[in-house]
C-alpha cells in the first residue's frame, strides 16, 4: 500500500469513528485499527490526530485548485472553488461535522485550524484572480474568510443531497461581501500564489470553523 492510499484509508477511519463516537475520543491507534492498518506506519505519518485534518484539508485544497476551462467572472471562480472544497468535506460529513463540534472547547486546535483557513482562502483567492498584497487585500482575504465561514455553518447545517441552501448561502454571501471589497476585475486572469506549492507545510489546509 503506497503512502497516499494508506493516508486516504486512515483518514477514512478516523472519521467515520469520529462522527460515531465524537472527534474528541477518537485516536489515531483507533483508527488504524479499525482499518486494518499498520500502527508503526501510522505513528510514523501521523504523529497527532491533528495530521489527519491537514490531510483533509490538502485534499480539498487540490480538489479546489483543479486547473479547468471555467470562464466567469472572478466571483464565479471564487463560488466553484468553495464549491469543490466543500464536495471534499461532504465525502466525510459526519466526521467534519464532528470537528466542528469539538473545536468551541479545543482552542489550540481552533487556532491551528484558523490559520490554516487563512492560508487555504489565500490560495483560493490568488487562484481565483483576486489581488491579496497590501493592506486592500488583506481586507479582501478577510471577507473571503468570513465567506467560508458563513458557508460552512450553512453546510453544517444543510442536510439536502444537492447541497441546495449551501450554495444559496455561499452566493448570498459572496455578494454581500462584494458590498464591501472588491474581489478584482470580472474577468480577471486566475494566477498562483507566489512562493507556494503543493509541496509545502500541510498547515495549507482544513478551514474549519465553530458552527454557530
Amino acid at each position: 500500500m503506497d503512502n497516499d492510499l494508506f493516508d486516504a484509508t486512515l483518514l477514512r477511519s478516523a472519521l467515520e469513528r469520529a462522527g460515531s463516537h465524537g472527534w474528541r475520543r477518537t485516536t489515531v491507534v483507533d483508527a488504524a485499527r479499525d482499518a486494518g492498518l499498520s500502527l508503526e506506519t501510522a505513528r510514523k505519518r501521523f504523529a497527532c490526530k491533528t495530521k489527519l485534518l491537514f490531510t483533509l484539508g490538502r485534499l480539498a485544497d487540490e480538489s479546489a485548485l483543479v486547473e479547468d476551462e471555467t470562464e466567469g467572472s472572478v466571483r464565479d471562480r471564487l463560488f466553484d472553488m468553495l464549491m469543490r472544497r466543500l464536495d471534499v468535506f461532504q465525502q466525510y460529513r459526519e466526521g467534519v461535522r464532528s470537528v466542528l463540534r469539538a473545536l468551541p472547547t479545543d482552542p489550540a486546535l481552533a487556532l491551528l485550524l484558523g490559520g490554516a483557513t487563512l492560508e487555504s482562502m489565500k490560495w483560493i483567492a490568488t487562484a481565483a484572480g483576486v489581488d491579496t498584497n497590501g493592506l486592500a487585500g488583506a481586507l479582501r482575504l478577510q471577507a473571503l474568510v468570513g465567506v467560508w465561514t458563513l458557508t460552512l455553518r450553512t453546510w453544517d447545517r444543510d442536510d439536502s443531497p444537492d447541497m441546495g441552501q449551501t450554495m444559496a448561502a455561499l452566493e448570498e454571501a459572496l455578494k454581500r461581501a462584494g458590498r464591501f471589497v472588491s474581489f478584482g476585475p470580472e474577468t480577471a486572469e486566475p494566477t498562483v500564489p507566489a512562493g507556494h506549492g503543493h509541496d509545502t507545510d500541510p498547515l495549507v489546509d482544513l478551514p474549519l470553523e465553530p458552527s454557530a
